[in-house]
C-alpha cells in the first residue's frame, strides 16, 4: 500500500494550491487518503465535482478548475489507485467507486447546487452518485463516455486487446501500452511535458494496478460482477431528466464512437450536445471543453438551461394559416404542364409534369412510412439537384421525414463528418452516392434513385429502389402532415467561414422563406424559374411554378455557360433566372458564344437574382444586358437566413461608394439590428439600429434557422440575444436604412490603432487596374496586428510587391500596410467560387514575412 502525496508542483498548468490530500472510507469502511484538487472563491455559485476516467487522474480537469474556480468551488478527486491518492490492495468495483466517490463528498461537506463533470469511465461513476445526490444536482456535463455495453454492439478495439485474459496484465499494469495509447489519442498531440504530467502517478507497474483493475471491471459479459450495477446506473437515468444535462464529444474516438453518444442522447433525450468535430477520446485536451462548461455553468446560475431557438411569436399559431410545402403539388395534380425539367449533358431533356410530380412523391412518401420510415428520421439525400432530387426531397417532407443535405464540395472527408455527426437513419442516393455513403459507414435503410444490376446493387447494400418504394405506396394512404414544429431539413453550411453547420429548419420556417421570397421578388403563379443556384434548386414546387436546372455543376457554380442559361430559358420560357456570382461571371465570359437566337431567348427574362456572396455591380450590369436589360437584384443572405435584405442594380448604380459592400434594406418582414465592436474587436455591445455603427450584424424574423445540429455552444453564442441570430458578419446600418456588409467577424484585423475591417479596402484595391482580386489581412498576435494586403495582379511579379506597388495599393485604400503581395490566384470557397479564405490568405501571409514560404 502507498499512501497519498502531492503531485509535483510543476506540472503544466496545475496550481500546486489546489492539491491536498482528504481522508475519507472506502467501500469496506478502511480510511483512505484521498489527492483532490479543491479551488474555491470566497463565496461560490455552488460546486463542479469533476470525476475521472482510465487512466487519467483529475489533472484532465485542471482547465476547467482554472475556468470556473472564480465563481464556483470545483473539485476534482483521484480515485483510489489512482493519480496520486492512495494505492491499495482491493479490487475496486463500479459499485465501490460510487459509494466511495459518495464518502468522500461526505468528507469534503459539498453543498448544492452540484454541476457533475466527468469523462470516460467517470461518467457512470459519477452518475450513479448523481441518482444517490438528485437533490444535491443541478446540472449535469458528460465527455466522451457510455452507460451500456449491448450484447450486438462491437467492442472498441482498444478495449477488446486490453480485457484479453492473457494480455490484460501485460497492456495495462505491466507495461504503459495502454495509458500511452490513450494519451496518443490526442488531436493533435500533447505537449511532451503534458503528456509526462499524465503519466507522473504511474512511473511504475504497481502504481499501475488500478488502471488494470478499471479495464477488468468493464462489464462486457452479461454476468460480469457489474454488469448489475451500471445496468441499474442506466435505468435511473430516467430520475434525471429534469436536471439539465449537455453532452460534450470528440468524434474521433475509437473507445467510444458514435453509438454510445446515440445511446446517451436516447436515455438523456432532454440533454444538449456539442460535437468539438477534429476533437477525440481526451476531448477536454482537444477542444475549449473549460470554456464551454462555463458557458453551461453561467447558464445553470441565471436560470436559462434551454438551447435558445426561434421565438414562438415568430411560428404560426392555427393550421388555417398553414400552407405546406407541397401544397401547390396537391392543387396541380391533374397539370399536365412541366414542374420541372433537367437539362441533359448529353441527351435531351428530361421533363417531369405537375401531375407526375405529385403522384410520385404521394407514392414514395406512403413507400417511405411503409418500410419504416418515421416522422422526424433523418434520411441523407445523395442526388444532384435535378427531378430525382425534387421527388425525393418533397416525398421525405411528406412523410415527415427530415432530409439531410450537405454540399459535395465538401469532399469525402466533410461529408462523412457532417453526416455521421447528423445521425441519419436512412440514405437515399444514386450509384455514386451511396457507394461513398458505404464508404462514410453510414448506417440504416439505403435507397437506389434508379436500379443497378444485382452484383452492384448487393455490393452497395441497396434494399430498395425509388420505383419499389413508389409501388408499395401507390394503394397505401398518405401520411399525416407533420405538425408546424417539426423539423423540416438539415443544411450543411459550404464550411466556407469554418467547419460545415448543420442548420436545423423547422416546417414553419421553410414555408416562411417560400412566402418571404414570393413577396419580395413578386413572384406570380406564371413565372418559372431557371434554379442555378444550389439552395433554391429545389425551391420551384414549394413556389408553385415550374423550374429548369441547367446543364451544369450546380455545386461548381462557375460552370454555367452563356449557352446553357439559353438554353435552359428556351426549354421552359423562363422569366426567372437565380445564379451564384460565379455563374453570372462565367455567363458574362461566354456571352459572345450566344447567337441571335439565343439572345432573343435570354431576352425574355425579367428578373435576376443572385445570392451566396458579394458580387460587383459591374458583373450583374454585365449579365443584366445578357439577359437583355432586365431587373436585377442581389439579395443578402446565409445558410441560416435566406433573404435577409435585397438591392437591386439600379440602388446600386446610384448608392454610392460606402465602407464595404451595399446589401439593401431588410426584407419584409425582418429586422436588423448591429452589435458594435468593443475596443478589441468583439461583438460585445447591446443591439443598435443607429447609423454609422460597425458590428456584428444580427437578423430575426420568421425564417431564421431553428438551431444549430449537436452543437450547443454554437447555437447560445449566435442566439445570446433571444430570438436574434448573429451571422458572423460585420458590417453597418447607414442613414437611409441600408445594411453594408464589411467581412466576417472572425476577419477583423486588430491593430494598435484600432480595429480594421477587410472589405472596404479591399473594393478601393480592386478598382486599381493591377489588380484583379484583393484580401486584405492581420498578421500577428490579436491587438497588435500589422495589415497586410495580398493581390492578383496578373501583370505584376509574384511575391513580394514593389514599393511602387504598395505605394499605389497604400494610396487606393486609404489605410496603411506593413507590406503587400502578389499571388498568382486567391483560394476562395468550392459552393460559391467567390468567398476568399482569408485565414489561409493571413497565414500564408505570415510564412512569406517571416521566409518561410512563398505563398498558395
Amino acid at each position: 500500500m502507498t499512501t497519498a502525496s502531492l503531485p509535483p508542483a510543476d506540472l503544466p498548468g496545475l496550481d500546486p494550491d489546489w492539491s491536498q490530500v482528504v481522508s475519507a472510507p472506502d467501500a469496506a469502511g478502511v480510511q483512505r487518503q484521498w489527492h483532490v484538487l479543491d479551488a474555491a472563491p470566497p463565496e461560490p455559485l455552488g460546486t463542479v465535482l469533476c470525476v475521472h476516467g482510465n487512466p487519467t487522474w483529475s489533472y484532465t480537469f485542471r482547465s476547467v478548475i482554472s475556468e470556473l474556480s472564480d465563481t464556483w468551488r470545483v473539485i476534482a478527486p483521484d480515485h483510489l489507485g489512482m493519480g496520486f491518492s492512495e494505492r491499495t490492495e482491493r479490487f475496486h468495483t463500479l459499485a465501490d467507486r460510487i459509494d466511495e466517490l459518495s464518502a468522500l463528498t461526505d468528507a469534503l461537506d459539498i453543498q448544492g447546487p452540484v454541476l457533475v463533470v466527468a469523462h470516460d469511465w467517470g461518467g457512470p461513476i459519477s452518475l450513479g452518485w448523481a441518482e444517490r445526490h438528485h437533490d444535491l444536482v443541478s446540472g449535469i456535463v458528460l465527455l466522451n463516455t457510455a452507460v451500456s455495453q449491448s450484447d450486438d454492439t462491437h467492442v472498441p478495439a482498444l478495449i477488446s486487446a486490453a480485457r484479453n485474459g492473457r494480455l490484460l496484465r501485460t497492456v495495462t499494469q505491466r507495461t504503459r501500452a495502454f495509458l500511452d495509447g490513450t494519451l496518443r489519442l490526442a488531436h493533435p498531440g500533447l505537449p511532451r511535458d503534458v503528456a509526462d504530467a499524465y503519466r507522473a502517478p504511474y512511473r511504475s507497474a504497481s502504481q499501475r494496478q488500478s488502471i488494470a483493475d478499471f479495464v477488468a471491471d468493464i462489464p462486457l459479459e452479461n454476468d460480469h460482477p457489474s454488469r448489475t450495477t451500471l445496468d441499474t446506473v442506466a435505468d435511473g437515468l430516467t430520475a434525471l431528466r429534469d436536471v439539465p444535462t449537455l453532452l460534450i464529444w470528440g468524434p474521433r474516438d475509437p473507445v467510444f464512437a458514435d453509438r454510445y453518444l446515440r445511446d446517451l442522447q436516447r436515455r438523456m433525450p432532454h440533454a444538449q450536445t456539442h460535437r468539438f468535430e477534429g476533437a477525440g477520446h481526451l476531448v477536454v485536451e482537444d477542444a475549449p471543453v473549460a470554456a464551454t462548461v462555463r458557458h453551461f455553468a453561467d447558464d445553470l446560475a441565471a436560470g436559462r438551461t434551454r438551447e435558445l431557438r426561434a421565438q414562438p411569436a415568430l411560428l404560426p399559431t392555427t393550421s388555417a394559416e398553414r400552407r405546406t410545402l407541397w401544397a401547390a403539388l396537391e392543387n396541380r395534380a391533374d397539370d399536365n404542364a412541366a414542374a420541372v425539367v433537367e437539362m441533359g449533358r448529353r441527351g435531351p431533356a428530361r421533363t417531369i409534369t405537375w401531375k407526375q410530380l405529385s403522384s410520385t412523391v404521394g407514392d414514395v412518401s406512403a413507400g417511405l412510412t411503409a418500410i419504416g420510415v418515421g416522422p422526424q428520421d433523418r434520411v441523407a439525400l445523395l442526388v444532384p439537384p435535378g427531378a430525382d432530387l425534387t421527388a425525393v426531397l418533397y416525398a421525405t417532407w411528406r412523410a415527415g421525414a427530415v432530409p439531410v443535405i450537405a454540399d459535395a464540395g465538401l469532399g469525402l472527408p466533410g461529408l462523412r463528418r457532417a453526416l455521421r455527426g447528423a445521425d441519419v437513419q436512412h440514405v437515399i442516393g444514386i450509384a455514386r452516392g451511396l457507394s461513398a455513403a458505404k464508404a462514410m459507414g453510414l448506417q440504416g435503410t439505403y435507397i437506389s434513385v434508379g436500379g443497378f444490376a444485382p452484383g452492384l446493387r448487393r455490393a452497395l447494400g441497396v434494399d430498395y429502389t425509388v420505383v419499389e418504394l413508389a409501388q408499395i405506396g401507390r394503394q397505401l394512404p398518405t401520411s399525416s402532415t407533420p405538425p408546424v414544429t417539426a423539423e423540416a431539413a438539415v443544411l450543411f453550411t459550404s464550411g466556407a467561414t469554418g467547419p460545415a453547420k448543420g442548420v436545423v429548419y423547422r416546417h414553419a420556417q421553410l414555408e416562411a422563406q417560400r412566402d418571404i421570397v414570393r413577396d419580395t421578388f413578386g413572384i406570380r403563379a406564371d413565372d418559372r424559374l431557371v434554379a442555378a443556384f444550389a439552395p433554391f434548386a429545389l425551391f420551384g414546387p414549394a413556389l408553385g411554378i415550374a423550374s429548369v436546372v441547367p446543364n451544369m455543376d450546380v455545386t461548381k457554380p462557375g460552370t454555367l455557360t452563356s449557352r446553357a442559361l439559353a438554353d435552359a430559358v428556351a426549354a421552359i420560357d423562363a422569366s426567372l433566372v437565380f445564379a451564384a456570382p460565379a455563374a453570372l461571371r462565367n455567363i458574362v465570359r461566354t456571352a459572345s458564344t450566344l447567337d441571335q437566337a439565343q439572345r432573343a431567348r435570354c431576352e425574355r427574362v425579367r428578373l435576376l437574382l443572385s445570392a451566396g456572396a458579394p458580387v460587383s455591380r459591374e458583373t450583374l450590369r454585365a449579365a443584366s444586358h445578357v439577359l437583355g436589360g432586365c431587373a436585377a437584384h442581389t439579395p443578402y443572405g446565409m445558410t441560416e437566413a435566406l433573404p435577409v435584405a435585397d438591392v437591386t442594380l439600379e440602388e446600386l448604380e446610384v448608392g454610392g461608394r460606402g465602407n464595404g459592400v451595399l446589401v439593401g434594406r431588410p426584407v419584409s418582414g425582418v429586422q436588423v439590428a448591429i452589435s458594435p465592436l468593443d475596443p478589441a474587436g468583439g461583438a460585445t455591445e447591446p443591439l443598435t439600429d443607429s447609423p454609422d455603427v460597425t458590428g456584428e450584424i444580427c437578423v430575426r424574423g420568421p425564417h431564421v434557422k431553428d438551431h444549430y445540429d449537436q452543437l450547443w455552444a454554437t447555437q447560445r453564442d449566435s442566439a445570446r440575444d433571444h430570438g436574434w441570430h448573429r451571422t458572423g458578419d460585420i458590417g453597418h446600418l447607414d442613414v437611409d436604412g441600408r445594411l453594408w456588409v464589411e467581412g466576417r467577424v472572425a476577419h477583423i484585423i486588430t491593430t494598435p490603432a484600432g480595429v480594421v475591417t477587410p472589405v472596404g479596402p479591399e473594393q478601393r484595391l480592386e478598382r486599381l487596374d493591377p489588380v484583379r482580386l484583393a484580401a486584405v489581412v492581420g498578421v500577428g498576435p490579436a491587438g497588435r496586428q500589422v495589415v497586410v494586403a495580398v493581390v492578383e495582379a496578373p501583370l505584376q511579379p509574384e511575391g513580394v510587391a514593389s514599393i511602387e506597388l504598395v505605394d499605389s495599393l497604400r494610396l487606393a485604400a486609404g489605410i496603411d500596410f506593413a507590406a503587400a503581395l502578389v499571388v498568382d490566384a486567391l483560394p476562395v470557397d468550392i459552393r460559391h467560387n467567390s468567398k476568399i479564405d482569408r485565414l489561409q490568405v493571413s497565414a500564408m501571409a505570415a510564412e512569406v514575412l517571416a521566409g518561410r514560404g512563398s505563398g498558395p
